[in-house]
């Protein structure tokens, strides 16, 4: 009787056994986990994948691209954004920290015209130095929105624009206006730094797995000339400021006492 044949892993499903292993049991999903697509989607990792066509579609004319651009996207996933990105322009760096995502995009693209023009950096966009880009287009995971937007804005040479999805209530603290309730130091740095714009709210069934809060992009354009002022010092006041936002600022400013910011 003949033998059934030996179906091979390939490299994205054996990093998903290990992934599944580490959990304890083999064959459990890690907390955070949503199976998809035949991925473990780690959502401790804000792994929620934008799925809609027609929403990365809208994102990206927002975005102005032009056929010679260099784009930054930071959490490209599996890829979908990726994919309509690189056929528009010259050049899509990716960064990405999930091995298992990165393993996925090489499947996605090496046999492609378009693998060439694909620069994929593995590791924590965070801690790693910005390439020179025109354009940012990312579906951010939503943990990081703040630092990457403060990384952004001082990142030289100045990119022309950034359309980023980020959790509803974070992208109305970006537009909110002085003496809204959401006003905060986020808002007085963004804007202080870039024009801020809000363009479309995003529903969670536009994302496989759903998160559990609704969505918004965001248009930020840096200022040109950035203003000339000392940003450290500058962020340092609005620390003062925020964090005692219901006192005077002059019984802030009386104190004696050392203040931390």
């Amino acid at each position: 009787m003949p033998k059934a044949p030996v179906q091979k892993k390939c490299r994205v499903h054996r990093e998903v056994s290990r992934v599944s292993t580490k959990a304890g049991v083999k064959g459990a999903k890690p907390a955070g986990a949503t199976v998809a697509q035949g991925l473990v989607f780690n959502t401790d990792l804000g792994q929620h994948i934008l799925k809609n066509p027609l929403v990365i579609t809208a994102m990206l004319e927002k975005a102005g691209l032009k056929s010679t651009d260099t784009v930054l996207e930071v959490g490209p996933g599996t890829g979908n954004m990726t994919t309509k990105l690189l056929e528009r322009v010259k050049r899509v760096v990716a960064c990405e920290i999930d091995s298992r995502m990165v393993a996925e995009l090489h499947k996605r693209f090496l046999s492609t015209a378009l693998h060439s023009k694909l620069d994929i950096r593995i590791g924590d966009v965070l801690k790693a130095e910005l390439p020179v880009f025109d354009v940012c287009v990312a579906n951010l995971p939503y943990q990081i929105s703040s630092p990457f937007v403060f990384k952004l804005l001082l990142h030289r040479p100045l990119f022309r624009c950034a359309v980023l999805m980020f959790q509803k209530e974070f992208a109305e603290r970006l537009v909110a206006k002085p003496g809204d309730k959401l006003y905060c130091r986020l808002t007085a740095n963004t804007q202080l730094l870039a024009k801020v714009d809000h363009l479309m709210k995003v529903g969670k069934n536009n994302f496989r797995p759903p998160p559990k809060v609704e969505s918004s992009v965001v248009r930020i354009e840096p200022k040109n000339p950035v203003p000339d002022i000392n940003f450290s010092e500058w962020d340092g006041l609005l620390r003062i400021i925020f964090v005692r936002k219901n006192k005077t600022l002059s019984a802030a400013f009386k104190q004696t006492s050392v203040l931390q910011v």
